[in-house]
């Protein structure tokens, strides 16, 4: 290979399309061929075609900052990454394994306890957990899941094993732009395309609206369905409402829906009050209903819980399902599939160290230069400590914030988390990856065929979150079988 291949180095990390230098790997082959293929200026041409596709679809994300709301175009790399369907289909099964086993564990910090009783995990865990609820305990949503869409994230070590980095439980996002990511990709790649086998993933609205179906206590087709958004200023409403108009929901905010007298939820209307019997919420617990939580909350809705616990309407995800998405029960993850389940886990997590823990809490301490370090209930790569890549200062700081509140951090070891070919000023270099998969869980299980692959755009950097300069890709999962 030549051109856009030009002095791309591989031996920095595991590479997704590439082996070694000039050496494809078997699943990518087809794609680097191609690319070899093309004159630098075809591809520039694709790269500005993509970022015109981007303005026109209206795909974008807000950024928080001190100057204010920037609202941004959607950062896209027209390379995509790839994956074959054989390793896809042992990440599939456990994906499902453990949301299964996470969405038990939920049931039973709000039920019995047994793997607490169990000395599986220490009692302080879940009662100092900021995401635990009392007003959940003894509520049994239907089919006993708790966590209906999760977004689990990926990472590949030098190793070449995918490891499981953390499960989003809350209001995991991201699975708009993994859609559109291949509205784009079509547009710019449709020859490949045709050319390549590549596994669809057009039919994740089905499959939300089917699980959203299964979770609804008016079982029969009239359900009326709505998706429950914090407004316009939000980072993620550009998916809010994508994910509206895609299953047919109305796009609702907190002051549009009212609890009556009978404990059922109604939407405003020109017409008179239309009962809701569903909401997909992209709203904090905190904020979800003041009656309950945050009293000063303007973004929820008064009487919201009752509705729920009255039965009378489905929440995904259930409040309290946060629980589980704390970086420090995530630790516990591989031993709750054995607990439950009776299995090994299938996806392994990254080695984790509890501060809570005194003596992973000394080792934390001695090794912080070399460590990842993260708040248990930050999102979006804020509040951590990369040690490699920081300053002794920061380091010393960092020491200090750890030692005032252990029990909120957790240390892993620093992954060269893999790389994946990206265009960066007309020649491709390495940029690294990870994945973000969605699983729906209601009365069946459904994994999207790939997901959301977030690239740290700048270069060395392992931070890929939109917020903080990442961009993305489109993820194929490419069928071998016969080819």
């Amino acid at each position: 290979m030549k051109s856009i291949w030009k002095n791309y180095r591989t031996d920095t990390a595991y590479d997704e399309l590439m082996c070694s230098e000039f050496q494809s790997r078997a699943v990518s082959h087809q794609l680097c061929q191609y690319l070899d293929s093309l004159k630098k200026e075809d591809i520039d041409k694709r790269k500005v075609a993509a970022e015109l596709a981007i303005i026109e679809m209206g795909i974008s994300f807000t950024v928080y900052s001190e100057e204010g709301n920037i609202d941004r175009a959607w950062p896209f790399d027209i390379i995509p990454r790839i994956i074959d369907a054989r390793e896809w289909k042992i990440i599939d099964k456990g994906l499902k394994q453990r949301l299964t086993a996470l969405n038990l564990f939920i049931s039973d910090v709000y039920g019995d306890q047994e793997f607490i009783k169990a000395g599986k995990m220490p009692a302080e865990i879940i009662s100092s957990s900021k995401n635990f609820r009392k007003e959940c305990i003894g509520v049994k949503p239907r089919h006993n899941v708790w966590a209906n869409i999760c977004g689990t994230d990926l990472v590949r070590d030098k190793d070449g094993v995918m490891y499981v980095l953390e499960d989003n439980l809350r209001v995991p996002s991201g699975v708009s732009y993994m859609l559109e990511n291949r509205v784009i990709t079509k547009r710019v790649f449709p020859e490949l395309l045709q050319d390549i086998d590549v596994l669809p993933i057009d039919d994740y609205p089905t499959h939300l609206l089917d699980m959203l179906s299964s979770i609804a206590p008016n079982q029969s087709d009239k359900c009326t369905y709505a998706v429950l958004t914090p407004g316009i200023y939000n980072s993620a409403y550009f998916e809010h409402a994508y994910l509206a108009q895609q299953i047919g929901a109305q796009l609702v905010e907190g002051n549009d829906l009212i609890v009556n007298d009978d404990d059922c939820v109604y939407m405003k209307t020109i017409n008179g009050l239309e009962k809701i019997d569903v909401i997909y919420r992209r709203i904090d617990d905190d904020f979800l209903d003041p009656e309950v939580f945050r009293p000063d909350s303007t973004l929820g809705v008064r009487g919201l819980m009752r509705a729920w616990k009255a039965g009378n309407v489905a929440l995904a995800n259930a409040p309290g399902a946060g629980v589980a998405d704390d970086k420090v029960v995530y630790a516990y993850v591989p031993e709750m599939i054995r607990f439950y389940l009776n299995e090994e886990p299938i996806l392994p997590n990254v080695p984790t160290y509890l501060c809570s823990n005194p003596d992973d809490l000394a080792y934390v301490l001695e090794h912080l230069s070399e460590l990842v370090v993260k708040p248990a209930n930050e999102s979006g790569g804020y509040g951590m400590l990369v040690g490699p890549h920081s300053t002794a200062k920061e380091v010393e700081d960092f020491r200090k914030i750890i030692l005032k509140d252990p029990r909120n951090y957790i240390g892993q070891p620093t992954l060269s988390i893999s790389t994946a070919p990206t265009l960066c000023k007309g020649k491709l270099e390495p940029r690294h990856i990870d994945l973000r998969p969605f699983i729906l869980q209601g009365k069946n299980t459904f994994v999207t065929a790939g997901g959301l692959t977030r690239v740290a755009l700048k270069k060395g950097s392992l931070v890929v979150n939109s917020s903080q300069g990442g961009g993305s890709k489109d993820t194929w999962i490419i069928n071998m079988e016969g080819s």
